[in-house]
């Protein structure tokens, strides 16, 4: 039987490495089939069980049919391919689950194109066959499309499965993706960074075989934390986009209604509306500085890749500015109120409320600008120093 000692006098090029937690029904099948395929296509290539706690005979019956195991005591998927990934040797990395859903024996379709210069390879269950009974209906048709289609829309990866459990690439392409989610997200997380650096990439057909044991996967639980996870790399769309839409709207409503009433669409726009309109400008206005905060705080935790308007912010934007631009702002609106109390001081009561109501939008703008540059400049010192 071949082992990972049986490599060492010469480079390694197929590092296999598999997740395990409870699978002595199919462990053994698993490796025995990624062994065979390595001997098969004359690779050399090691197996590597990463197990995170199981309780079962996995662990001794993956290192009898040769696997290196290693134990990874953090829970989680994503950690215990981290650990496994660490101490893989090869120039090429396979993953895929250990429960047999996926054929190891398949490792060659993922080996060419690695070896024909592409850097990360996505397996795809839809573009391959699906065996009765493999993955329920709601997955099938409902979740696993709709979070492919919504991650291809926010991160273009191009790929029609990102739930795929097989995949391959690069150890260098491994390295600058560097993923740290230690859950389920972790797929996601390798194909928005393979996206999001550009790396050469492509996508094969796999089969999918019916389970043997239980499914550790939860639907709705599960669904709703890819598509938070996604969010959260995509502040674009969770806060950006509907923030500066309203953020506009509520602007230049305010605009329109500062000299009196207006019309639009036939719709008589009163000094109710302007309230409206003030509430618009605050509320976008507040979600494009969450924006900022979670885009400096993915950034800084190393979820996002950096891009180049982000490292030009970190470079011209410090405190110092933010401080200046949100005190210009609280002067305008001091100014503006200052400019109503002298009128009213010299010629008598007059209709101010909508100068008033929009110097002191001003001015609340002006606040949160100062206090978010604080925010901002505390989460970014990392990238600074980067």
């Amino acid at each position: 039987m071949q082992t990972v000692k049986d490599y060492n006098s010469s480079p390694i090029e197929i590092s296999i490495v598999m997740p395990c937690l409870n699978e002595e029904k199919t462990i053994g099948v698993c490796v025995e089939k990624a062994f065979r395929a390595i001997r098969e296509s004359g690779i050399k290539g090691e197996v590597i069980v990463s197990d995170n706690g199981s309780t079962d005979k996995s662990v001794e019956i993956a290192k009898k049919e040769g696997a290196y195991v290693v134990v990874q005591k953090m829970k989680g998927y994503g950690c215990a391919y981290q650990l496994g990934i660490s101490v893989a040797k090869g120039k090429y990395i396979i993953i895929g689950d250990s429960d047999d859903t996926y054929d190891f024996l398949d490792i060659m379709k993922f080996v060419k194109p690695l070896r024909q210069g592409y850097e990360f390879i996505n397996g795809s269950r839809t573009k391959g066959k699906i065996h009765n009974g493999a993955m329920p209906f709601l997955h099938r048709y409902f979740g696993n499309p709709m979070l492919s289609f919504i991650l291809n829309i926010f991160f273009k990866s191009g790929f029609s499965d990102v739930y795929c459990g097989m995949k391959a690439f690069t150890k260098e392409a491994y390295e600058k993706i560097r993923p740290i989610s230690c859950g389920m997200e972790y797929a996601l997380e390798l194909i928005i960074k393979a996206s999001g650096l550009n790396l050469k990439r492509m996508e094969v057909p796999v089969d999918l075989y019916l389970r043997k044991g239980e499914s550790k996967l939860r639907t709705f639980r599960d669904g709703w934390r890819s598509l938070r996870f996604m969010l959260m790399y995509c502040p674009n769309y969770l806060f950006f986009i509907p923030g500066g839409l309203v953020f506009l709207t509520g602007f230049a409503g305010m605009c329109l209604s500062l000299n009196g009433p207006f019309i639009l669409f036939n719709h008589k726009f009163e000094f109710h509306s302007m309230i409206f309109f003030s509430m618009s400008v605050l509320f976008g206005f507040q979600l494009i500085s969450l924006g900022f905060f979670a885009k400096t705080y993915a950034l800084t935790e190393g979820f996002l890749t950096k891009n180049s308007f982000f490292l030009k912010f970190y470079k011209t934007f410090n405190l110092e500015k933010g401080i200046l631009l949100g005190s210009l702002l609280i002067i305008l609106g001091i100014l503006i109120v200052f400019s109503i109390v002298k009128a009213w001081f010299f010629l008598g009561p007059l209709e101010q409320g909508r100068k008033e109501l929009f110097a002191f939008t001003i001015i609340l703008i002006g606040i949160q600008v100062v206090f978010s540059s604080f925010l901002i400049s505390l989460m970014g010192i990392k990238n600074k120093q980067d």
